[in-house]
Formats: structure tokens, sequence, C-alpha cells
């Protein structure tokens, strides 16, 4: 029989007050609690940090803290990616963060969801759809991305923006469901 932990990792429906994962939580609050006591740290300490329980920290990646995510163990980030203050990274599933992208402070990155169906979330149950963010995309601060969404590389998602669906590379959305404000092919 598959863990709760494996079904969380692939995609499926998982309980996520399972011990195995409770204990993986508890982990992360442990390690959130020392990493945001590191404010004034030097950042290659806090580089080391990051490193610890990571999935991938790539050189020169720096978050400000203070930080928030599930597990940690489920984010990637690329060289040069920079988040500042207070981003969360629900982290159920894979956040994919590619080289050069810039998330600005209190941005949500969440891929938990829920059973449409009421019994099936009565039960306790959720899945998570990884959300993957390409090279030297531009996130503005307060930016909520959903779960499963895809952004390509050199887009820009406005302050504020709830982004449900995939971004294009080089599109910039907004607003609330994000809409398109601009295609590479528009610029000046």
């Amino acid at each position: 029989m598959r863990s709760e932990k494996d079904k969380m990792l692939a995609g499926e429906l998982y309980r996520a007050g399972d011990p195995e994962l409770q204990a993986l939580v508890g982990r992360a609050k442990n390690w959130m609690a020392d990493y945001n006591a590191m404010s004034t740290a030097p950042v290659a300490e806090r580089h080391a940090k990051l490193s610890e329980i990571m999935a991938h920290v790539g050189q020169g990646a720096v978050i400000r803290p203070p930080f928030y995510c599930d597990y940690g163990m489920n984010i990637r980030l690329g060289e040069g990616v920079f988040l500042n203050f207070n981003c969360v990274l629900l982290d159920v599933v894979e956040i994919s963060i590619g080289d050069l992208t810039q998330i600005g402070p209190g941005v949500q990155i969440l891929t938990p969801d829920h059973p449409r169906d009421a019994q099936s979330r009565r039960d306790g149950l959720e899945f998570g759809r990884p959300i993957r963010i390409g090279a030297n995309v531009w996130i503005g601060g307060g930016a909520l991305l959903m779960p499963g969404v895809t952004v390509g590389d050199d887009a820009i998602i406005g302050a504020g923006a709830v982004v449900t669906r995939d971004v294009a590379a080089g599109t910039t959305v907004g607003g609330n469901p994000a809409r398109v404000l601009r295609r590479r092919s528009e610029e000046v």
C-alpha cells in the first residue's frame, strides 16, 4: 500500500494529517523558525540554510526572511532567484522557479488543491498540482499563483494579480483573475 507521502508527491488524493507528513511539516516549522531568525545573517549563511531543506538552490538564490513553506523539500530555485519578504510557498508538490526570476514581497505560490466533492473534503482529502515558473520572470508584490499554473520565461505578473491559468512566455498579466495586458509581440 502506498504511503500518504507517496500519494501527495504523485498529485493524488492524500490525507494531510498523516503522521509522516505531520512530522515533515514539523521539521519545516523548526527550519523556518531558524531561517526567519537569520534576517541579519550574511547572504551566504542564509543560502546554506536554504540548501538544508530545499530540493535545489541555485547559486546566488536569495530569500529574504520571513519566509514560509509547507515542506521545503519540494521547492527548486534556479540561479539568481530572488524572493522578497513574506513570501509563502505551499509545496505539497513541486514548485520550480527558473533562473533570475524576481518575486516581490507577500507573494503566495500555492500548490495544494481540494476535491470539488464535499464528502471528499469532509474526509480530509486534498491533492496538489505543481507550479512551474520560467526564467527571468518578474512577479509583483502580493500576487497569488494558484495550483497547477505554469508561467513562461520573461513573463511579468502584476502586483496583486491572481493567476489561475498558465501565462505564456513574454506575456504581462494583471488583475483578479489575471488577464493578459500585453504580449511580447506588442512591446514597444
